[in-house]
């Protein structure tokens, strides 16, 4: 019987969510409210399956190899551990009795930082899949 590990399933909503609100922030200086109205949920959710992303992700590490591929699932971890901080901070400071306020230099700051760990994160990730074998049959 094949296993299918549920932390692969369900990276991929934080990494979608989190990078459509980057995006949306972005878009606000040009598009304006418009643009930015979409953040909020989109960190929210983000941040909601990360929070079961994470336990998830911890059962697989008993099946990575020590050496390498326990440097990277560990850096991996930092990463997205940063990311989740950032972006979660973004989400908190942005509020005002749970409505998303306007992006300002500190929110667009903490959306760079936030992206930059996801993309190191990201790439560690796939690395773990993809070059040291971690939950491939």
């Amino acid at each position: 019987m094949s296993r299918h590990p549920l932390h692969a399933a369900l990276v991929h909503f934080p990494i979608a969510c989190w990078t459509l609100a980057v995006a949306a922030d972005v878009a606000s200086l040009w598009l304006g409210e418009s643009a930015w109205r979409w953040s909020g949920g989109l960190l929210a959710v983000g941040c909601a399956i990360a929070l079961a992303a994470v336990p998830a992700g911890l059962m697989e590490l008993s099946r990575v190899a020590e050496g390498a591929a326990m440097r990277d699932a560990y850096l991996h971890m930092m990463a997205m551990l940063l990311a989740f901080m950032l972006f979660s901070g973004r989400l908190l400071l942005r509020l005002d009795q749970l409505q998303p306020l306007a992006p300002n230099t500190v929110s667009l700051l903490l959306d760079l930082g936030g992206f930059a760990a996801l993309a190191m994160g990201g790439w560690l990730g796939g690395r773990l899949v993809y070059h040291h074998g971690v939950g491939v049959n």
